[in-house]
């Protein structure tokens, strides 16, 4: 059966702003209240974008949600004739709120959702489950759009299957595809799925974080594996390490990436990671009769500051149609020396990674989100490609619309400040209904 695999990218939202929302994400603290870039940070966003679809990558987009979103206000009692009288008004007494329902975090759709192709689900449909985001109140906010955005893209439920995001319980935090990992000889095989998990709210003797909070529960973990209805013998939930969420791994994709046959984790990701890798190696062999490239990089190699820093574990791992793999790194992964000279090794070493490309995603690194948060792993049959929403497909004609949609639209600057200026809930909204047109893809409810 002919297979590929598909990154849809979250097209990164005309009100990307640093709000400093998210707790325990060292970059958001550190730029909030900053400017931000809307529009250069959409252009960087697309021009990753059109480098995965010319190395013959599936491309496709996740469109940002419509923002701001004032209903929010209205259920926390907030009044005001008009919206954007509203806004100022709940601005006055909390700015932190306004800033929540102004938030562009759905530009980082590894969040989304979890996906399991329809090869490792027991109804041999492909699984979607929206995340329900429930660790932090601005993402939160996300997942019954987003939930119904994936409805129209995958439509045709006797090839997929979109379920209702876990209830939204603090046991229950699911933080979607970020905390996970599928492993494979090739991507139409049956693969083994890992999912890491920050919490086990069952397990009161778990170890936990102790600065930050943990965000993917072992519990929400264990029901999408259910829900997905996934093969037990290669079903794996491993625990992260807390002292990686204490250092601002709030998501497993900041400390290890995965992509068919290669593995590439620091030796700090998971909680027993020796036992769990040669597990995980045995394991893998046994199922695929091949060999898994576990590249595990030391503390003394690269430390767990210039990890964060750098979000070399946040790069795309991807398989070309030549059957190598391109690792997208961030631009930073070239300053800053450690992390360069890991990508050096990768490269050095016999595995199928033989090409790195650093791009520039400076705007949305700001906010803490690397090229692997912007994107969504879909692997579909030639079938399924058939049948998801075509005009969210990446052409080179689509690619020139949403360049002169983005330069019509966005602002090249954005402060905290502005989050009250009324034209900017006019500009936004207007964006998403032009862009509505251009994806032939209702946005709004």
């Amino acid at each position: 059966m002919t297979v590929r695999e598909f990154n849809f990218d979250g097209l990164i939202g005309s009100t990307h702003n640093y709000a400093g929302l998210s707790y325990g994400n060292v970059a958001s603290a550190t730029h909030q209240h900053r400017p931000s870039h809307p529009r250069e940070a959409a252009l960087q966003g697309l021009q990753k974008m059109q480098t995965l679809a010319a190395l013959g990558c599936g491309q496709a987009i996740l469109p940002p949600l419509r923002r701001p979103r004032p209903g929010f206000l209205r259920q926390l009692g907030f009044v005001g004739g008009t919206d954007a009288q509203l806004i100022q008004s709940a601005h006055r007494v909390a700015p932190e709120l306004v800033a929540a329902c102004y938030s562009a975090a759905s530009m980082w759709t590894a969040n989304a959702a979890t996906i399991s192709p329809s090869v490792d689900c027991g109804d041999h449909r492909l699984h979607l489950s929206p995340a329900n985001l429930a660790s932090t109140l601005h993402r939160s906010l996300e997942a019954d759009e987003t939930t119904r955005i994936l409805r129209a893209i995958f439509a045709n439920e006797n090839e997929f299957t979109v379920h209702d995001p876990l209830p939204s319980a603090a046991a229950l935090s699911d933080e979607g595809a970020a905390n996970h990992i599928r492993l494979c000889d090739k991507h139409g095989n049956a693969a083994i799925e890992i999912f890491v998990y920050g919490s086990d709210p069952l397990n009161p003797l778990a170890p936990k974080p102790e600065k930050f909070p943990a965000r993917q529960t072992r519990l929400a973990a264990e029901s999408i594996a259910r829900r997905h209805q996934l093969d037990p013998a290669v079903t794996l939930h491993w625990q992260q390490n807390p002292v990686a969420i204490d250092a601002g791994v709030f998501h497993n994709d900041v400390i290890s990436v995965g992509n068919q046959n290669v593995l590439l984790c620091h030796e700090c990701a998971f909680v027993d990671q020796t036992p769990r890798l040669t597990e995980l190696r045995s394991l893998f062999g046994s199922k695929f009769d091949a060999q898994l490239y576990v590249i595990e990089f030391s503390n003394a190699e690269l430390p767990l500051a210039d990890a964060v820093r750098s979000y070399l574990f946040n790069s795309q791992l991807v398989t070309r149609p030549d059957g190598n793999m391109t690792l997208i790194c961030p631009i930073e992964c070239s300053e800053i020396e450690s992390a360069r000279r890991c990508t050096e090794r990768i490269l050095q070493e016999p595995n199928p990674v033989d090409d790195v490309r650093f791009l520039n995603l400076r705007q949305s690194m700001n906010n803490g989100g690397g090229p692997a948060c912007l994107r969504l792993r879909v692997v579909l049959t030639e079938s399924q490609v058939g049948q998801i929403h075509p005009g969210v497909v990446l052409t080179d004609r689509l690619a020139a619309e949403l360049e002169v949609w983005i330069k019509r639209h966005y602002r090249e600057t954005l402060s905290p400040a502005d989050l009250v200026d009324p034209d900017l809930l006019v500009e936004s909204w207007d964006a998403i209904d032009d862009l509505s047109r251009i994806l032939g893809l209702q946005l709004v409810a």
